[in-house]
C-alpha cells in the first residue's frame, strides 16, 4: 500500500469488514469435522451394518472415506472461501482518498478522492447497532457513489473521515488539486476533465 501513496498521502487507518460475516462458517467448521468423526465411528461400530444389514463390513472403508471427504468438501467449499474473501476485503483510508480493495483471485480496486466527496451516509442495522459496525455511503455527485458495508467502529471511522475532509487544503476542496493521471481512470469522464467540454 505504501508504494500506491500519492505524494504527501498518508494511510490514516486500514481495516476489513467486520467479521460477522464468519459466524456460520466458524460453526460449520466446528461442527463438521465433529459430524463425521461421530459418523465414521458410527459405521466402523457397525452402526450401519445393524441398519442397513445389505452394507456388509467391506463397505466400511469406503462409508468412512465419503464422511472424511464430505467435510473436507464442506471445508473447503463453503468455510474456505468465504474466510477468504472476508481476509481480501480491505477498506483504506488516507489523507486524501478512501480505498476498498475485493477479491482473491480476480482484485478489484475502488477508490474515490475526499476532495471530491458531497455527502457521508451512515446506515446501521439493529445487529450492526450492537456489534457497532455499519455501511457508510459516501456521494460524490455526477451520479457516482461508494459504499463500504458492514465498517467495524463506524463511528470511530466516520470520524476519522469527517476529520481527513476538513483537513484537505482548500484548493482540493474547491476543485483546485490536481491528481496523477494514473489513479483517475475509475471515475467518470466528467468528473476526471472537471466537467468540461473542450470541444
Amino acid at each position: 500500500m505504501r508504494k500506491e501513496l500519492l505524494p504527501g498521502e498518508q494511510v490514516i487507518v486500514m481495516t476489513r469488514p467486520q467479521p460477522r460475516m464468519l459466524f456460520v462458517p466458524a460453526v460449520v467448521f466446528v461442527l463438521m469435522p465433529a459430524l463425521a468423526a461421530f459418523a465414521s465411528a458410527w459405521i466402523i461400530r457397525g452402526g450401519l451394518t445393524a441398519l442397513v444389514p445389505a452394507v456388509s463390513g467391506e463397505w466400511t472403508f469406503w462409508m468412512v472415506a465419503a464422511c472424511v471427504l464430505t467435510a473436507a468438501w464442506v471445508l473447503c467449499g463453503y468455510c474456505l472461501p468465504r474466510l477468504m474473501r472476508w481476509h481480501a476485503t480491505r477498506y483504506f483510508l488516507t489523507s486524501q482518498r478512501i480505498l476498498a480493495r475485493y477479491g482473491v483471485l480476480r482484485r478489484r480496486d475502488q477508490q474515490l478522492f475526499l476532495a471530491s466527496v458531497r455527502n457521508v451516509t451512515v446506515s446501521q442495522t439493529m445487529l450492526q447497532r450492537m456489534l457497532r459496525s455499519g455501511n457508510i455511503s459516501l456521494d460524490a455527485g455526477h451520479q457516482f457513489s461508494a459504499v463500504l458495508r458492514d465498517v467495524p467502529e463506524v463511528a470511530t471511522f466516520h470520524r476519522f473521515l469527517l476529520d481527513a475532509i476538513d483537513e484537505l487544503p482548500d484548493e482540493e476542496i474547491f476543485g483546485m488539486g490536481h491528481a496523477p493521471e494514473d489513479f483517475d481512470a475509475g471515475f467518470p469522464r466528467d468528473m476526471r476533465e472537471g466537467g468540461r467540454d473542450e470541444r
